[in-house]
């Protein structure tokens, strides 16, 4: 552990990197203390904290910066998260009040208004509602064999995805198929709707030489409505914080932010890890399993929905971030979410 004069000069140089990115001297330090120390007493201090491996050199002659364990020492003891500007405040309740017609759309403007706010990658999925019932199915035929199914769920979402149907399928087994699926499957929620189920149902009922076709037709919808949809927003802000400067690393990068189920899976362990004096969770870059991320640091927070299940918002950005006020962004943001969606799913009450 350190003293309390050594974690006052810690945090002092790491308030002041983040706010100028520059290393920080000792007469910088002297000058934000809220104690009187000499200059040469700092600079002895800050050797401890160096000899410590909290601080760094960028050169012989620099100030100190902070090091990942000295952010990391910072994170887990020293942080306190601030409270957001009123203009912050009045731009997310602003950015919130809008006539959302799927809980999707208000995950989605989510994920824009914290990248907007941060100018960082943000990233929003929406809670996991393992209760949710279909309420409604159909085909619309389109064009070239191909049509668009369409599921909508209790919750108001509507989910479609195009297929082509394979040429020896007709459009009265279909139009069956649509009808025996409302019969027999609209009122269930979709934690029942196994392939076994669907083969006891549909399988034994229809005719059709191609009822195995339809069927992984429908487990398709409904696979990706019993998914959580990981909406990301602000990934050219990663140009801003990245070190590389080799295409093939960037392109790299970008496919790793777009590669929905990585990322979501990557936020998710990062959230359900145990631990954490605040809600809201840090990674370190070099704490992260990527190597493209070092120089970033991922924050996530998860926030509840009460018996709609829980749901995730993270931000990825630089390892120097202001890391108080962005907690302190995020603990609000996690609130309000929640806030606005339960006044939507109050709707279907």
């Amino acid at each position: 552990m350190l003293t309390e004069r050594q974690e006052l000069i810690l945090k002092t140089i790491i308030n002041d990197f983040t706010q100028t990115h520059e290393p920080v001297g000792s007469k910088t330090v002297m000058n934000q203390l809220p104690i009187k120390v000499s200059s040469a007493t700092i600079r002895n201090e800050m050797a401890a904290l160096e000899d410590k491996g909290l601080l760094e050199k960028t050169h012989l002659s620099s100030g100190r910066v902070p090091s990942t364990e000295g952010y990391r020492y910072y994170l887990d003891n020293l942080l306190e998260p601030l409270q957001i500007p009123s203009s912050v405040y009045q731009k997310i309740v602003s950015q919130l009040d809008q006539p959302f017609h799927q809980v999707n759309e208000i995950v989605q403007e989510a994920a824009k208004i914290l990248s907007d706010l941060t100018n960082y990658t943000a990233f929003a999925e929406g809670p996991e509602n393992s209760d949710l019932t279909i309420t409604g199915f159909r085909i619309v035929p389109l064009f070239n064999r191909q049509i668009m199914a369409i599921l909508v769920t209790s919750d108001g979402n509507v989910h479609s995805q195009v297929y082509s149907l394979p040429y020896n399928v007709h459009g009265d087994e279909v139009e069956k198929a649509v009808r025996m699926i409302n019969d027999e499957l609209v009122g269930k929620a979709l934690s029942e709707i196994t392939p076994t189920l669907l083969n006891q149902t549909l399988g034994k009922k229809l005719t059709s030489n191609h009822v195995s076709e339809l069927i992984d037709l429908v487990e398709d919808v409904i696979n990706d409505a019993a998914s959580e949809q990981m909406y990301v927003d602000g990934q050219i802000n990663l140009l801003n914080n990245s070190s590389f400067d080799d295409v093939s690393s960037l392109r790299s990068l970008y496919e790793l932010i777009d590669h929905n189920d990585l990322i979501s899976n990557f936020v998710d362990d990062k959230t359900n890890s145990d631990g954490g004096k605040y809600p809201v969770r840090v990674s370190l870059g070099s704490e992260l399993s990527n190597d493209l991320l070092r120089d970033y640091s991922l924050l996530t927070a998860e926030y509840s929905v009460g018996s709609h299940g829980k749901g995730i918002i993270a931000l990825l950005g630089p390892n120097n971030m202001p890391y108080s006020q962005v907690i302190g962004l995020l603990e609000y943001f996690r609130n309000e979410l929640a806030k606005k969606l339960l006044e939507y799913y109050g709707r279907f009450k």
